[in-house]
Order: C-alpha cells, then structure tokens, then sequence
C-alpha cells in the first residue's frame, strides 16, 4: 500500500493536538552553515575565547539559530502553511552551547476558520505553541506563532471560532534582564569598537547603505528542519516561485544591526515581528535601525529594544518586507 507523504489540512487539527520533530545536537558544523547564509557578526559568536569569557565557559548556539531551529521543528504542522501571521512571548529562557540537544513540542491552542471570500482559496488560523527544551531539561523556548492554513474541503464550515489574539504576551522583561545578567560583558567593551551601551541613546538610528542577497534559501531552510513546502517546491506557492522563510529576512537583518553595533551580544527577545510582503530568492535587502529604548544592566551595558525596518529591492521595484522590534544585549 502506497501512502502519501503530506502535511495536514486545516481540518485535520484538533485543539490539544502535539507533535515532536526530531531532536537535534546544535554543532559548530549548523552554526557555520548558518553564518555562510545569513553573516552573524556577532563577536561572542565568531569568537570562541570570547564567548568563553563572556558565558563562563561555554561556546554559545547562536541564538538566532536555535529559533530558528525550534520554529524549523515546529513546521510538522505546517507543511502547507500560506502565511505566518505573528509570534508571541519568543524569548529565550536559556542559552544553550554548541553540543546541547534541541527538543521541540508543538500544540494547537487556538483555531478560527477564516471568513469565505470569493475568489479566494478557503483557509483557517492555527496558533500553535512551541516549546523547546535542552538535554538538560533546560526551557530555552516557550511560545506561540500563528499560521494560516488552507482547507481541503473548499465548502466545509469547521465551526472553529477561537480568539487568536487572545493572550498576546509581552515578553518578560524581568527574565530578559535576569539572563543577561548573567553575562560577563567586559571582555566584549575590550574586544570590539562600539558604540557601547553608554554611548547609545533612544532615537539613535543607522541606515545600511550596502545590500544583502537573499541566497541558499532551501539550505538555510533544510538545515533548520522546517518543513514548509513553499519554501522547497514552487508549485506549492501557486506563483510558480518559491516564498523565502520568513526568519531569512530576520537572520540578514541582525547580521546587518550587527554591523552598526559592533558590541550587540545577542538577540534575546522579540516584541513583534510583521513579514510586510513576501521576500523572493535573489532580492537585495538593505535595513533600518533605532534604539526604541534603553534597559542599563546593573552589571554593565544594556538591554537595547532596537527597531529594524527591512527593505527589498528586485527587478526595478522596492519596498518593505520586514518590520522587526527585538531585544539585544549591548555591552
């Protein structure tokens, strides 16, 4: 007997639904293959005596790859995905190392059923909670992100009608603030240029004059296990070109706010992420970024809560693809 190999449909969710992707040991071969895509100037991260000093000991995972990872692992529900419309409460609760092993859990807690419009392909909202954890029982991540599905029956009404909205989180600046703390800060002020969290002030704003090409998509979405067919087969997408993952544009600009800042640390929060328009394989991609506001760390530097605008440019026309606030610690 022949069986197919496919993602569920809007339909086939239930609330309480939970699925676990296969587990995987962050190495320093996924943190290279990383940077080759995405850059990651991030000096603990390029620098292992660095990060040693900085995280008493260990060689952090990036962390803009372990979201990645734990958003690749939760794609078990969303191999048909059209659209991901919000995340909430992405944080992380722990830095993991290199060599520590990711496990993710993903559950649907919320389903609404899109209104019918004509002309349009029937599709539904499911909000899906995604934990992740180290081998050490370790919360790195706890938190949800919404996806747009379509249905297979055209003419169904599932009758799901649940708020997605409902409990859109902040995140916990406290715990922010309690990992950061952490952090020995002072071998990074000795390593790079700033400016440093004392010569940042809110309203300070870069704009990045040089582009970055959006290349090796389907790598960059293999190696963080999602899998969402628009980002592998073009007939998936309906346009006959495949959608870029959405974390492609993020990861380029933080290799980009890296760059202004040379003593950012790491990306430790989201306060929102809008995907404006869709980004494209080969669009050139320039950004934006404020500090939006400033949190001191009583053991030196900063929480900066940094704005990045990110713009796309290919064949004549321009626009803005990503509007991004996150949190990173600034030394």
């Amino acid at each position: 007997m022949t069986r197919h190999v496919e993602g569920p449909y809007f339909e086939d969710l239930s609330i309480g639904d939970a699925l676990r992707a296969p587990a995987l040991t962050v190495t320093s071969g996924h943190a290279a293959a990383h940077q080759a895509i995405l850059g990651d100037r991030i000096a603990v991260q390029l620098d292992a005596r660095l990060g040693r000093a900085v995280f008493a000991g260990a060689v952090p995972a990036p962390p803009g790859l372990v979201v990645d990872l734990a958003i690749g692992q939760s794609s078990v529900f969303t191999r048909r995905v059209t659209a991901n419309l919000f995340y909430r409460g992405l944080q992380l609760r722990a830095l993991p190392a290199l060599g520590d092993t990711l496990r993710t859990e993903t559950e649907v807690v919320a389903l609404r059923q899109n209104r019918p419009r004509a002309g349009r392909a029937a599709t539904g909202l499911a909000v899906l909670r995604i934990r992740t954890e180290d081998d050490r029982g370790r919360r790195i991540l706890d938190f949800e992100r919404c996806a747009m599905l379509p249905l297979r029956d055209q003419e169904l009404r599932t009758g799901h009608a649940d708020d997605v909205e409902a409990g859109r989180a902040e995140i916990d600046l406290a715990g922010a603030t309690a990992l950061a703390q952490g952090w020995d800060l002072a071998p990074v002020r000795a390593a790079v240029d700033g400016p440093f969290a004392d010569e940042l002030a809110v309203g300070d704003g870069w704009q990045m004059e040089e582009a970055d090409p959006v290349t090796a998509a389907t790598e960059l979405a293999r190696l963080t296990l999602n899998l969402a067919a628009v980002h592998y087969d073009r007939r998936a997408t309906g346009a006959d070109e495949r959608l870029v993952y959405g974390g492609h544009a993020i990861g380029l600009a933080a290799h980009q706010a890296a760059k202004a800042i040379p003593a950012l640390c790491a990306v430790i929060a989201w306060h929102g992420c809008d995907h404006t328009a869709p980004v494209r394989e080969e669009d050139l991609l320039t950004s934006r970024l404020t500090v939006e506001d400033l949190t001191p760390l009583a053991s030196g530097g900063a929480l900066a809560h940094l704005r990045s605008v990110v713009c796309a440019e290919r064949d004549g026309w321009s626009g803005e693809v990503l509007d991004w606030r996150f949190v990173g610690v600034v030394a």
